[in-house]
């Protein structure tokens, strides 16, 4: 995510804040110490939650590359969406269910050490034990309103989950999303009415968030009925292995194509893209030849696949484009553009 300050790794997954947070602990710091404690604590039971979520997606073979904390909580990167209902569930509710967890597990520790007094008053941070059970509390809530059957929230993700069991998977979501719509308005309305201007962020994030749900599943959706085949040009330039990358570049001015596969009697050596290709240039020159910068271990797509396979595998892997193999050889090349294009003109034709 762009503006995202990187601070560490988990299990392969960097956890990043965003420049907006450090206003946000600016904020809380001029308050004093125990005001900047409570919003670290509660963020650390944010990033938390999200981990739970991510540990669980990669469980389904789903790539979690990073977890970004925001003012208004935390957002984890997937990949893709998961293949099955039943995979969103166990996703969604891993971080409500570890919210909880922590709220039973720590109960009886902290009743005995906070007491009943402090530990059911948590609203004050007039002490450092009230702002503990602050924190405590804390978990309950946001196990609570992450449940709301709304999207982006969990409660949105499962509700789409079991209803996706019964109806497909696009009509689930868009009652999702319409829930989504219905409890950003509430909160809207609600922030506006009594003056709080957070709520009425919140608001702004849920709806904005539950479209953008809605216009992914329905690209997915659409790029499942198309396959490779379906748009494949067989009208490609291939390179051989030691093409200079000044050569390369006159290809590119040239034929306006600017991903090549580097072959050797008919079989594909290598893969560029046009970002190894600016960077090959930057850091070698232009006398290069291209084998030193091409990629050896890039998947490759067959003409059966379907669009949406094609669009997950570039997003995992950070590319905008794939080599198409028959045989063993290459017979095309198939960029994020020409995906996206599917896309764009099925939606004219709604």
């Amino acid at each position: 995510m762009k503006g995202a300050i990187k601070l560490f790794k988990v299990a392969g997954i960097s956890i990043n804040i965003h420049v907006t947070f450090l206003l946000l602990l600016l904020l809380f710091a001029t308050m004093g110490f125990r005001w900047l404690f409570l919003i670290i604590a509660i963020f650390f039971f944010v990033t938390l939650h999200e981990l739970a979520h991510s540990l669980v997606a990669k469980k389904f073979g789903i790539q979690v590359k990073e977890i970004t904390l925001l003012p208004i909580g935390g957002v984890a990167s997937m990949t893709k969406m998961p293949d099955k209902p039943y995979q969103e569930f166990l996703i969604s509710l891993a971080g409500p269910a570890l919210n909880i967890a922590i709220v039973v597990i720590f109960f009886l520790p902290l009743y005995a050490l906070l007491g009943k007094q402090v530990l059911f008053h948590p609203l004050s941070v007039k002490s450092f034990p009230h702002v503990i059970a602050h924190i405590y509390w804390i978990n309950l809530i946001l196990a609570v309103f992450n449940l709301i059957p709304a999207f982006p929230m969990d409660g949105g993700r499962l509700l789409r989950a079991l209803l996706a069991q019964k109806m497909g998977y696009q009509k689930a979501t868009r009652i999702a999303v319409n829930f989504g719509h219905i409890f950003a308005l509430i909160f809207g309305y609600i922030g506006l009415v009594h003056g709080h201007i957070i709520l009425i962020v919140i608001a702004v994030f849920i709806y904005m968030a539950a479209s953008s749900e809605e216009l992914q599943v329905d690209i997915r959706e659409t790029l499942k009925r198309f396959s490779i085949k379906d748009i494949i040009s067989h009208q490609f330039l291939t390179l051989g292995k030691d093409a200079t990358l000044a050569k390369v570049l006159e290809l590119v001015f040239h034929s306006h194509q600017e991903d090549f596969a580097i072959t050797e009697d008919g079989k594909m050596l290598g893969f560029v893209t046009r970002h190894d290709i600016i960077n090959g240039i930057h850091q070698h020159g232009t006398s290069a030849e291209i084998s030193s910068i091409m990629r050896k271990d890039i998947p490759v797509l067959r003409e059966s696949d379907s669009l949406d396979k094609a669009q997950n595998i570039m997003q995992e892997n950070s590319i905008k484009a794939l080599p198409v193999i028959r045989g063993g050889k290459i017979i095309g090349i198939v960029t994020i553009e020409d995906v996206t294009r599917v896309y764009s003109m099925m939606a004219q034709r709604k």
